[in-house]
């Protein structure tokens, strides 16, 4: 290929050429497979080369792929947001379409400022996270994200919203051990409340399982009821970032139901159009509806392709497609597949410290000492090299933080297409073992010690 002047994450790297997709593998242009283990980004729920989701694409292109939002609606758009009202259960019924998770999160922002400030209430516009955490790369989104490195370049330009502990269960910031601890990660932000003032909070926002900044640090049980509890005593809302988890990545439609909770808000993306179009959505509640309607009836954000019929048609497609095959009832079964065989890798591997998450959305963190979980030093760059490795053995991982700090940790996201088969997983496991096998001899040579 001739010299390119395509800025790619690293501009010095050299990144294989894609040629095409089918189910849960990858092509390059040299022939070479890969297993998608990570779906890409935890975006492709449904694998590769879908027929349906190609035909209904197909169709919308001929008749329209774009308007604006001002000029027209579309009958696209309306369907896709009576479905997703209807797979609420019509608890968040109304959805304001956008392109991507970071503006999904930070139109969450704007519309809960927003909702206080019509209703009088003008002192509430703070948004209140949790240190590990990512909710998007654009500046507000980022100042909602508890991401250290994330945030590293930017911190003069970023809010302080990050304030409470994370649930992390694996390295307690509070030296409990199980379920029956009182929870103080969860209280924790009601002592912050009442330090800043709950006249000057507008929303709380977290994700229901931390992905790009924790590697799929799930709550205990009791969790969120708590942290729901604690929003509905303060009068503040409560904001699901769910671009990671929503649309059947965890084994239901929504994360949030398993914790038997229903947010304010819920922002979506990735698997909402699984890779066949950019789409995310701000979802959001009468309650939080209800004076925007009957004050300036407007939401005060947009993008121009928001809600673009192109893009909700495919979205459309991906959901009934998800319905149709009963994709997402199978999940949980295969996600305790998938653990059962990743366990028997983590005996294996002593450098495997923890694995956690809920469906296919599972973490491994990797550590120096299993017994005092001491992480490796930063100089080994060993997530990295558990990436480099894995690519060279056909499989895509996905790379995330790890550690209290956000910053002393290594670990990576296993989180294939929903439709993997269990011969499908056999063979990524395969995969996973080879490329561990791999980290093992280049720890030895290296002189690390680890155990």
């Amino acid at each position: 290929m001739n010299k390119s002047y395509l800025i790619k994450p690293l501009l010095n790297a050299s990144y294989p050429v894609i040629d095409y997709g089918k189910g849960v593998y990858l092509y390059d242009i040299e022939g070479k497979q890969y297993l998608d283990a990570s779906s890409g980004a935890v975006t492709a729920n449904i694998g590769h080369g879908v027929e349906e989701v190609l035909v209904a694409m197909k169709e919308q292109a001929e008749k329209v792929s774009f308007v604006y939002r001002s000029q027209f609606t579309s009958e696209p758009a309306e369907k896709l947001a009576a479905k997703i009202a209807g797979l609420t259960q019509d608890q968040l019924k109304w959805s304001f379409f956008v392109n991507s998770g970071s503006e999904a999160t930070e139109t969450a922002m704007k519309v809960a400022i927003q909702h206080w400030q019509e209703k009088g209430i003008k002192t509430k516009n703070k948004i209140l996270s949790r240190w590990l955490s990512y909710h998007g790369i654009t500046l507000g989104a980022l100042s909602m994200s508890g991401h250290s490195s994330r945030r590293a370049r930017f911190v003069p330009l970023l809010e302080d919203f990050p304030t409470i502990h994370p649930p992390y269960c694996y390295r307690c910031p509070f030296n409990k051990t199980n379920e029956n601890c009182g929870f103080p990660c969860a209280h924790e932000l009601e002592t912050t409340i009442q330090r800043i003032g709950a006249d000057h909070i507008a929303a709380f926002i977290a994700e229901p399982v931390i992905g790009a900044a924790g590697a799929a640090i799930t709550p205990p049980t009791n969790y969120f009821k708590i942290i729901k509890e604690i929003c509905e005593k303060y009068d503040i809302l409560l904001i699901a970032d769910e671009v990671m988890t929503g649309f059947g990545r965890t084994g239901t439609w929504f994360a949030y139901e398993q914790w038997d909770i229903v947010p304010d808000i819920v922002a979506l993306g990735k698997g909402m159009g699984a890779g066949y179009t950019a789409i995310a959505a701000t979802l959001v509640s009468e309650r939080v509806m209800e004076p925007i309607l009957n004050g300036s009836n407007l939401i005060m954000s947009g993008h121009t392709l928001s809600a673009n019929p192109q893009s909700c048609a495919t979205s459309l497609a991906v959901l009934e497609f998800l319905e149709k095959n009963q994709i997402i009832p199978l999940v949980f079964q295969k996600s305790q597949y998938l653990f059962t065989e990743l366990k028997k890798l983590q005996k294996q591997f002593s450098f495997i410290g923890n694995i956690r998450g809920k469906g296919l959305l599972i973490g491994i963190e990797f550590v120096q000492n299993r017994r005092t979980k001491e992480p490796f030093t930063q100089k080994l760059f060993l997530t990295q090299k558990v990436i480099k490795h894995a690519v060279e053995n056909g499989l895509l991982l996905y790379p995330a933080g790890a550690g209290l700090d956000g910053v002393h940790g290594d670990a990576v996201i296993v989180s294939p297409p929903l439709t993997i088969t269990e011969k499908e997983m056999d063979d990524l496991i395969k995969r996973l073992s080879i490329t561990f096998e791999n980290i093992k001899a280049s720890l030895k040579e290296g002189g690390e010690t680890f155990g």
